[in-house]
């Protein structure tokens, strides 16, 4: 890969511009199902104009650029994204992979080497044509891998999604992004096959690893090479706000600033969540919080303003370069 970054306009953004980084986010998280079948829980023109608001107003705050992780099994699609990204100066950078805990679609389940239909593995086809041509014939190309284990393990389904990520990797350099449960240590067997399948652990962010306070394993991810994505601030139904930031200033004083990425895995619209119950139950999970809260938080506990552009500003751009 070069040090240009692709982003939902269509556009190659250098590296160097990224500015601050959110490196897991999402625009909209839907069930395209539920949206085919029932329309009325999807209002498009209302709900695009509601993104590109709350996206000037990261803007803002300080945000420069979110990374979408939302890929096949989120309810990806491009094209309204795109909608978005042409009317904010937010910078949006897409991604290619499969969401699932335990198994693959049915359209995967049946097709690929050894199986009953005998061939290349579409899985790898369909990240590495992301990756080089482009999502869905829009010539917007993804800029990173996502893959997801979570507290069940790693399922055959699960695994057969691990090794194509690593596969897509290796043939375009591509960064890959994961969700882990930490509470289960998902990220150490995600490491394990990514290392057996020769991935470059320099450009692997292990998500969702800021849901622990358990500094033993964090820094057993971190001694392999890896960056760990503390990006679920906002959840604080998960964990607290003071472990999160205690958790990363912890890490920042054992000098690890040059392997941690911030954000908050949040979105502007989901359909998993009612809009009144989120913002009742999890009023700060939104675009502005690490740069409003979690900074001035991170600052008292002694965090330099050197660790914040690196974990903010140059980490991505080596991960997503």
């Amino acid at each position: 890969m070069n040090d240009t970054i692709p982003t939902m306009r269509g556009t190659e953004l250098p590296s160097e511009r990224l500015g601050h980084t959110l490196m897991h986010e999402h625009v909209f998280v839907l069930n395209t199902e539920i949206e085919t079948n029932y329309p009325w829980e999807w209002e498009e023109s209302e709900r695009i104009q509601d993104a590109v608001e709350k996206l000037e107003s990261a803007y803002d705050a300080g945000v420069r650029t979110i990374v979408d992780l939302t890929v096949i099994g989120l309810g990806r699609d491009v094209t309204r994204v795109r909608k978005v990204a042409d009317q904010v100066r937010v910078n949006i950078v897409p991604a290619t992979g499969l969401y699932t805990y335990d198994d693959v679609p049915m359209f995967f389940k049946f097709r690929g080497p050894g199986l009953l239909i005998d061939g290349p593995d579409r899985l790898v086809e369909f990240m590495v044509r992301d990756l080089t041509v482009g999502i869905a014939d829009t010539g917007i190309r993804a800029g990173i891998i996502k893959c997801a284990t979570d507290a069940q393990g790693v399922t055959p389904g699960v695994e057969r999604v691990l090794r194509a990520t690593a596969r897509a990797h290796k043939e375009t350099g591509a960064p890959i992004s994961t969700h882990t449960h930490a509470g289960t240590e998902r990220g150490l067997e995600q490491l394990h096959i990514f290392e057996q399948e020769g991935v470059d652990l320099t450009k692997v962010v292990i998500g969702h690893s800021g849901d622990t306070t358990d500094l033993n394993y964090l820094r057993r991810l971190l001694g392999r090479g890896v960056s760990l994505g503390m990006d679920r601030f906002g959840l604080d139904l998960m964990l607290s706000f003071e472990d999160r930031v205690d958790t990363v200033a912890a890490l920042l004083s054992e000098g690890f600033a040059d392997q941690i990425v911030l954000s908050h895995d949040a979105s502007s619209y989901t359909q998993n969540f009612d809009i009144k119950a989120k913002e009742r139950l999890m009023p700060n999970w939104h675009y502005e919080h690490v740069h409003r809260d979690v900074l001035p938080a991170l600052q008292e506990r002694g965090a330099t303003p050197g660790q914040v552009e690196q974990m903010l500003t140059l980490n991505p751009a080596r991960i997503l370069g």
